[in-house]
């Protein structure tokens, strides 16, 4: 299959480097001044680029009948726009905010403990993450899923909300519950981006052929 890379920063040198062990050829390699019409004849575009250029990026796709990977974060609050743009030309998109198999397991666990903690007034929480200096959102998106998860698990109480920026670390997530009994500590650390590439490209495989908006969970936990 013909594969377009939309954002050829390192995420997107990291896919073309994997694509292959997944059946891709790159047709399209596009860059942030880049003509969108290259990716024209594409089978599945993955987009990595930046919150101000995701939305137009994905609209442009939509408008060439590619279904698209959308990896960027920091576009949520022009979700409409993008969901018009795909029912309107009848294409198919994919999104999370963290492509990470192992986050999207991490999801599940925080909103089963936030459910279960729903009614145990005892228990506050926090959410907090750090990624490296270059990372342009803050809170992450992933951390922002994480705390709506809670919220609809039913966990109605305040949730103290922190990010960290520095280095080059790659990404961790922890949600903690605290008592004057006992603490319970839950933590996802990446070791490196190729974890988010693996996904994006698993998430691409499943996306051709669809039409609609689909979270990546819908593609990971669809038999499950």
């Amino acid at each position: 299959m013909k594969l377009a890379i939309v954002g050829y920063g390192k995420m997107g040198k990291l896919i073309d480097q994997l694509a292959p062990e997944y059946g891709f050829a790159t047709h399209a390699r596009i860059d942030v001044t880049d003509d969108l019409a290259q990716a024209s004849g594409a089978d599945v575009a993955i987009e990595f680029s930046t919150p101000e250029a995701a939305v137009e990026n994905i609209e442009k796709l939509a408008a060439l009948n590619i279904p698209v990977v959308v990896g960027t974060t920091g576009w949520l609050a022009h979700r409409e726009r993008v969901q018009a743009a795909v029912d309107r030309h009848g294409t198919g998109l994919i999104w999370s905010p963290n492509f990470s198999i192992g986050v999207n397991v991490f999801f599940r666990l925080v909103r089963e403990a936030a459910r279960l903690l729903a009614e145990e007034p005892s228990y506050g929480a926090w959410a907090w993450e750090i990624h490296h200096d270059t990372k342009k959102d803050a809170p992450s998106g992933t951390l922002l899923k994480l705390v709506e998860e809670m919220k609809s698990s039913g966990y109605a109480r305040p949730i103290d909300v922190s990010s960290n920026r520095a280095g080059r670390h790659p990404g961790t997530h922890e949600i903690g519950f605290d008592s004057a009994a006992d603490t319970i500590t839950l933590r996802h650390a990446a070791r490196s981006r190729e974890g988010f590439a693996r996904g994006a490209l698993k998430a691409a495989q499943w996306i051709v052929g669809k039409q609609g908006m689909f979270e990546f969970s819908d593609a990971l936990f669809a038999k499950k």
